[in-house]
């Protein structure tokens, strides 16, 4: 495993589809969350090889716009994850000063866009784990990401049981539910599900 440094750690996180988003967010402050980024929008950008090299071998590599910031973020597996009801990754994360001269360069070294997806994020902690929900134009969703035990404890006093934990990323989400819904949109965005709906 890489060493690990200030930008990079180990991701575990589960993610968690809503029924009622405005009842869970009301529920939070009593549960001793509070509320760090109000619902802000969030753009994110894959990139790849034009084989897909980085996805065969469970890599990442992602240009995020949210809030004003540009970050960069890779993810990588882990072998030997401790779980297998929480998703664990390598993950290192940076701040860039031009997300659109980044991708540029990416795409000169030959990498490509490869999926782009939005939504509407708010983020919350209760100074131990991170708690996000996350509005996308496929449903609304949870994210806890912290310790393991954190997150159990967590999702317990929420009422969701570990048979709700969904690992799968936003990418394979978007493409199982494109196959149910027999949508003709190329990427998770508010425009392009909303325009074929």
């Amino acid at each position: 495993m890489p060493q690990e440094t200030p930008a990079t750690q180990l991701e575990i996180e589960v993610k968690v589809q809503l029924v009622d988003r405005v009842a869970l967010a009301d529920k939070l402050p009593a549960l001793g969350f509070r509320l760090l980024t109000p619902e802000t929008l969030e753009r994110n950008v894959l990139f790849d090889t034009p084989d897909g090299r980085l996805r065969q071998q469970g890599q990442l590599l992602r240009i995020r716009h949210y809030g004003g910031q540009w970050i960069l973020t890779h993810k990588a597996p882990i072998e030997n994850s401790a779980s297998a009801t929480h998703k664990v990754r390598v993950e290192t994360e940076t701040e860039v000063g031009d997300g659109q001269a980044l991708a540029d360069v990416f795409e000169r070294l030959g990498y490509r866009p490869v999926f782009i997806y939005e939504k509407l994020r708010a983020e919350w902690t209760d100074g131990v784990g991170h708690l996000v929900v996350d509005v996308t134009p496929i449903g609304d969703f949870l994210e806890l990401e912290g310790e393991h035990a954190w997150i159990d404890a967590t999702a317990a006093r929420l009422g969701i049981l570990p048979s709700q934990y969904l690992t799968a990323s936003y990418a394979q989400l978007f493409f199982e539910w494109k196959e149910s819904a027999k949508h003709s949109a190329a990427n998770m965005t508010f425009a392009e599900v909303g325009a074929n709906r």
